[in-house]
């Protein structure tokens, strides 16, 4: 019986590595037969490449430029049918130990054709990428978070966001232009971005940077309490009379 062959995309910012990957492709094509689906530089490229033709695998490499492989293999695990993501890294260091925990496949370079079809065959089972296993290994803090609307990846640059709500089971975030439903949770968000936004009540982080000032509030409805002030927010946000101490200490007033 024919095997299906896989829809495979490459994503790696060195032109060599990407024609070594698409040699060895046609190598192991009589075990593993693919179809080639495009090939990018860089994370964001393979998004937009993704949104005009699906694949089910993609051969990405770790340390990239603009979007690096974690951050894009994060992206995708939103999408409705994510592909499997198989990691290619020239470092085998602490990230080769984290994928074998997590049972995310990697190939080592200088990639070898039968490592690449044992981990072709993984791909036929589609492994998941769990999206805590892939933050305990990124390089980096993303840059981007990923909204899917429409059956459209969206990147929102991180640094455009002012501030993060809590809202039933999204979390809005919310920039100087619109607002965008995000599929996280608050608390996940605080951890790993612990160093650009604060905690200013339970359902609410904002962007320190954005920060300008404080005010009080609320005293005609008796029910005095602080806002922060966010450049680019016309509205005051209030913070928690818990939260209050810890703010006004981070913020120096």
């Amino acid at each position: 019986m024919s095997v299906q062959a896989l829809r495979v995309l490459i994503v790696d910012d060195e032109a060599p590595a990407r024609a070594r990957l698409r040699d060895l492709l046609a190598d192991v094509a009589p075990d593993q037969p693919t179809l080639l689906v495009g090939v990018a530089a860089n994370g964001i490229e393979a998004l937009r490449l993704i949104e005009q033709e699906p694949a089910d695998v993609v051969l990405a490499d770790i340390r990239m430029p603009v979007m690096d492989g974690v951050e894009l293999a994060r992206h995708l695990g939103r999408l409705e049918n994510p592909p499997v993501v198989i990691f290619t890294t020239a470092y085998d260091g602490y990230a080769v130990q984290a994928f074998e925990l997590s049972a995310v496949d990697y190939l080592l370079k200088p990639v070898r054709p039968q490592r690449l079809a044992d981990a072709l065959a993984k791909a036929r089972r589609r492994l998941p990428l769990p999206d805590a296993a892939l933050a305990a290994i990124a390089p980096g803090v993303r840059q981007h978070f990923s909204v899917n609307e429409r059956g459209r990846i969206l990147l929102v640059p991180v640094a455009d966001v002012l501030c993060l709500r809590a809202e039933l089971k999204y979390v809005t975030a919310r920039t100087a232009e619109r607002e965008y439903l995000l599929d996280e949770s608050l608390v996940q968000l605080e951890q790993e971005f612990a160093a650009r936004f604060l905690r200013i009540h339970r359902n609410c982080l904002v962007a320190r940077a954005a920060v300008v000032g404080v005010e009080r509030a609320g005293e005609q409805e008796g029910e005095p309490h602080w806002d922060i002030l966010l450049a680019g927010l016309p509205e005051g946000l209030p913070v928690s009379r818990r939260q209050w101490p810890a703010v006004k200490q981070i913020l120096g007033i």
